[in-house]
This record gives structure tokens, C-alpha cells and sequence, in this order.
């Protein structure tokens, strides 16, 4: 067994419920524990909400062609209820921040990621997405024009670094409904930002920039003891900062 499952079982026993992630609670009660947990792989060998799950939980595809992937599905419910923050936050990557560690990255993040300058693309989808208050991505990249050939990825990396910079956050997932009114497939990302989630209090700390990085290096490295410096780091600082 990998340091970070040793980790969360051994903070399980101690409360009673022995084993990995069985259950959407337990899946918010495991982000409120450790603060900071990718959703899938994240190079940390064993370190995301996929390697924790039961094995009932994983993904699994039927004969017929669907699946089945209780992670997934719990998605929604963790971010609307489980005191956490979702989004491309590290490398780029999806996972949760607890409400408890949030002002501490966005605090980090934005003094390496400002607000966007004023009328560049970054800007324009920001300014888009507060003037609605929430958005479903597919909706803000037509609106933002993003439209013709190859435009989804040009959009989705903007996007992307925003994210990145903690100005937009996934508030749900929107799922089609087929003609049983039963929901399909993997869902539409309701983005937002942290602020219009949250409110701006909720965003702040007292720190500084610094403070907040060596309380969350500190944090990460008792929590991950077999990972490298640069794992770490590679969490915490965005791709465009070389260093902290």
C-alpha cells in the first residue's frame, strides 16, 4: 500500500470506519480531512480520489456498451455539499480544495496569476462569465465566439488557465436527460467564479503569498511523505511561474 492510502486508512481506523472510499460522504468527509485531492492519476502514485475508491466504486463498462463510475457520478454532490472547491487546479489537472485550504491557494495563485489585463481573450471570457453570474462551458465558448474549426481547444485552454489562476471554478455538473428522463453521459462543467461561489470573504486570508505556499508545502509534504520536492511543487505552482 502507496503512503497516501496508508495515510487516509490510518486517519479511517482512527475514526471508526475502516477501509478506502465506499461512499459519496466518506468522499467529502476524506476531502475536509486532507485538503487537497486530485480527482484522477496526478503523479503521485496513489494520491487522487480515483486510487481511494473501492473497488465497487471504479469504473466499470457493460457488455451493452454504458457504465458505471460512482466517482464520477458523485461529482455534483461533493461540490455542492461537501465544503470543498473543484476545478483544473493542479497541473492543469481537475480535483478539491476543502473550503479550509482554499484561501491559502487562491491567495498563492493569484499573486502569480493577476487578473487578466483588460482586453485581452482571458479577459473577455472572464468578463462574460461575471456578467452571467454562472455559465455552462459549452455556452460561454459560443457566446465568447469561440465557434469555428479547432475553436473547443483553443477555448478550453484559456479556460483552462483560468482555472489554473483560481478566476473560474466549476460550481455543478448539467447532464442531458434522454427521452426517459433519466440523465446521460459525463456531464456539462456549470463554471463560475470563486467569488460569485463563495463570496470574497470566503476567498481571503491574512497571509501573504508566502505564508500561504509554506503553510500548504508543509501541509502536503507531512500528508504525501513519500513524494518528492518536486511533486510538491509541482502541485502548487502554475505551469507560467518558475518558481514560488
Amino acid at each position: 500500500m502507496n503512503a497516501f492510502a496508508e495515510y487516509f486508512k490510518s486517519m479511517q481506523e482512527r475514526n471508526g470506519a475502516i477501509g478506502f472510499i465506499h461512499s459519496c460522504p466518506e468522499l467529502m468527509d476524506c476531502i475536509r480531512q486532507v485538503g487537497f485531492l486530485p480527482l484522477l492519476e496526478s503523479g503521485i502514485p496513489g494520491y487522487s480520489a480515483e486510487s481511494l475508491m473501492a473497488e465497487e466504486c471504479r469504473f466499470t463498462q457493460f457488455p451493452d456498451g454504458t457504465w458505471e463510475w460512482p466517482l464520477w457520478q458523485w461529482k455534483g454532490s461533493v461540490i455542492r455539499e461537501g465544503g470543498c472547491v473543484y476545478g483544473k487546479f493542479f497541473a492543469g489537472k481537475a480535483g478539491f480544495i476543502s473550503h479550509e485550504w482554499w484561501p491559502d491557494f487562491y491567495n498563492w495563485r493569484r499573486s502569480k496569476n493577476p487578473v487578466p489585463e483588460k482586453g485581452t481573450i482571458e479577459d473577455a471570457i472572464l468578463t462574460t462569465l461575471r456578467e452571467h453570474g454562472s455559465m455552462i462551458a459549452r455556452e460561454l465558448r459560443a457566446v465568447c465566439d469561440f465557434t469555428g474549426k479547432n475553436m473547443r481547444s483553443k477555448f478550453d485552454a484559456y479556460v483552462g488557465r483560468l482555472q489554473m489562476g483560481t478566476h473560474i471554478v466549476t460550481e455543478d455538473f448539467v447532464y442531458p436527460i434522454d427521452k426517459h428522463g433519466r440523465e446521460y453521459g459525463f456531464g456539462w462543467s456549470l463554471l463560475t467564479t470563486p467569488e460569485e461561489l463563495l463570496g470574497r470573504d470566503a476567498c481571503l486570508t491574512d497571509r501573504t503569498p508566502e505564508e500561504s505556499y509554506q503553510r500548504m508545502e508543509e501541509h502536503l509534504t507531512s500528508l504525501l511523505p513519500n513524494a518528492t520536492e518536486k511533486q510538491i511543487k509541482k502541485l502548487l505552482i502554475p505551469p507560467k511561474s518558475g518558481n514560488k
